[in-house]
């Protein structure tokens, strides 16, 4: 019933009230009534006896007859006192009957045997005493003095002070009963007016709870009056405040964190304690080449660098920006930390914020480039200074003889066309890999061509003292899709090379295969040569790469790249498997054409 903390407080506050104004009621009137009551029933008793000392002392006759003293005694106690007839030793000699005696007879006996011991006060002639009995009240005693036969007696009477509590107690019980009442009346107009109240508060406070929780979509109720509704209007202006706030603050989050996530560099804030809160989706992928090892933390688990961990550390402790860069065979990272200061406090180091960049392929590129300039500038010096050695002592008139002439002019020839293969190979490979190259595709019988490279080559082959064959593992293969001048000149460059790397009496053989279900022509080139080694395998296809400088191999470096961005240019790969003095394999996919026609 009562769930509103409000309202149960409220009501408690009614009831205590009501019981807190009975209490101070109560002992109001039992300081005050209680006095003034007892006062006045001492007073009426007082007056009540003080009336018959007047009637006996001004008729002392009527008590010496017994019969008006027997009436008396008989009647005496429709006044709710005791009287007692006493002589002066203390003997008793008629008293109010004991079946209607108002008082104890214990308590008779104590009082009369000290009667004459009290201090009375003096009432006209009349003595009256108030003796305290502890637990057992208060008892009036009044001493009225009486003369039978000339002889003196004392009529003593006696009237119990608890009647009087008696009656207290039963105003006492209508004023609590009285209050209760009042207190139970009082409950219901005040739990309705408490819960007018109370029940828009409730709605309010929902209201509140409900933007605590993020809905802003949610109104309080204006229609009440009076501060009620004011509240409401208040939460209602709150409400669409923070709603366009949290709206824009969301916008620009949004769009910061776009930003934040497309950005290439990897970025992480972290806190003062070197904990990470915020990250981009870059930092999950920039450190896939790094070894993971030790990865016993979260934290290494986003940068696997101890040392990083260390500089952010440094970074917080002295505010200073700190930088790193990390190089290895298979990777490279530039990192930068800068502190993060406080906005109140520009000397309080909050945090840092650390940008980390892939400098890998930048790195290689470079590499690469330089290697490619020196690579240009070794071929172009060899046969430069080749001719140069030749052209000078012809020039000079130094060769006399008309065939050393002749000898000298077909090596300054050989030179010249070995220097325009190189530029013509290096052109090709530049137009190819900037997709500047166009050949048309179309589909042709790969069966022909690999006849006609057979055709071609053994005469080579067998000069060389090498066994030279065709091996056709599917038999008659299927019309293919490519250039057949390309296909053949990629045959070319892998002939030529393993004839290069293949000694006398080993063999190179070209291998063709035909999976149905991957509608691919496997085509591979395989030698008995000297084969590659682990460390070069992975750079075979680079541009001037070549496995075995040091036995002086004649050629470019260029033609293997050139077959592998031929291919890739026709959407087909290339691989090698070799093993070093045993031989290598050089195989390349050709796609089954759709179209099984022969363009011409």
């Amino acid at each position: 019933m009562f769930q509103s903390t409000l309202l149960k407080r409220t009501m408690s506050l009614v009831v205590l009230s009501l019981l807190a104004s009975a209490i101070i009621a109560t002992l109001a009137f039992i300081v005050a009534g209680k006095t003034s009551t007892l006062q006045l029933e001492v007073e009426n008793s007082l007056a009540q006896d003080a009336k018959y000392n007047e009637i006996f002392t001004a008729n002392p006759e009527l008590f010496e007859s017994q019969e008006f003293r027997n009436y008396f005694f008989e009647s005496s106690y429709a006044t709710g006192h005791d009287y007692y007839l006493v002589n002066m030793n203390g003997d008793v000699l008629q008293c109010t009957s004991s079946e209607h005696r108002n008082m104890r007879a214990n308590t008779t006996y104590e009082v009369l045997t000290q009667a004459y011991q009290f201090s009375y006060e003096d009432l006209n002639g009349m003595g009256f005493y108030i003796k305290e009995l502890g637990f057992d009240g208060e008892i009036l005693i009044c001493r009225i003095p009486i003369t039978i036969e000339d002889s003196n007696y004392y009529l003593f009477s006696l009237s119990n002070m608890d009647e009087y509590e008696g009656l207290i107690s039963k105003y006492l019980n209508i004023l609590s009963l009285s209050t209760l009442m009042a207190a139970c009346a009082m409950l219901v107009p005040a739990y309705a007016f408490v819960s007018r109240m109370v029940l828009p508060l409730q709605k309010i406070n929902e209201v509140a709870m409900e933007y605590g929780k993020g809905n802003f979509s949610i109104r309080a109720d204006e229609s009440h009056k009076g501060e009620i509704g004011e509240l409401g209007q208040s939460f209602n202006f709150l409400a669409d405040r923070l709603s366009k706030s949290i709206s824009d603050l969301t916008a620009e989050r949004n769009q910061l964190q776009d930003i934040f996530d497309v950005i290439s560099d990897g970025i992480v804030v972290v806190n003062s304690k070197s904990v990470p809160v915020t990250t981009n989706k870059a930092i999950h992928q920039i450190f896939e080449r790094a070894e993971k090892n030790n990865m016993f933390t979260e934290r290494l688990q986003l940068i696997p660098f101890d040392d990083v961990w260390t500089d952010f550390e440094d970074c917080i402790a002295s505010g200073e920006t700190k930088t790193r860069q990390i190089d290895t065979r298979d990777y490279a990272y530039q990192c930068t930390i800068i502190p993060k200061f406080d906005s109140t406090d520009p000397t309080k180091v909050v945090g840092a914020t650390g940008f980390f960049r892939d400098i890998f392929e930048e790195q290689k590129n470079e590499r690469f480039r330089q290697d490619y300039v020196a690579n240009i500038s070794h071929e172009l010096r060899t046969p430069l200074q080749t001719l140069r050695g030749l052209i000078e002592p012809l020039s000079d008139g130094m060769v006399k003889k008309e065939s050393d002439r002749q000898r000298y002019y077909q090596i300054i020839l050989n030179e010249t066309m070995r220097l325009s293969r190189l530029i013509d190979d290096m052109l090709e490979l530049s137009k190819l890999q900037s997709r500047t190259l166009a050949f048309k595709m179309f589909p042709f019988n790969i069966n022909t061509l690999i006849s006609n490279i057979e055709i071609r080559f053994k005469p080579i082959m067998k000069e060389a003292g090498i066994k030279f064959s065709v091996q056709n593992n599917y038999g008659e293969l299927p019309t293919v899709m490519g250039n057949p001048d390309r296909v053949e000149q990629i045959l070319v460059i892998l002939l030529d090379n393993a004839k290069k790397y293949t000694p006398s009496g080993k063999s190179i053989t070209i291998a063709t295969d035909f999976i149905e279900a991957e509608k691919k022509v496997y085509i591979s080139v395989v030698d008995t040569g000297q084969g590659i080694h682990e460390y070069d395998i992975g750079h075979i296809f680079d541009r001037f790469f070549k496995a075995d400088r040091a036995r002086g191999k004649k050629g470019s470096g260029l033609g293997l790249s050139i077959a592998k961005e031929l291919l890739t240019y026709m959407g087909e790969t290339i691989t090698v498997n070799s093993k070093y003095e045993e031989g290598s394999t050089f195989t390349f996919t050709l796609s089954k054409a759709e179209v099984p026609d022969v363009w011409d």
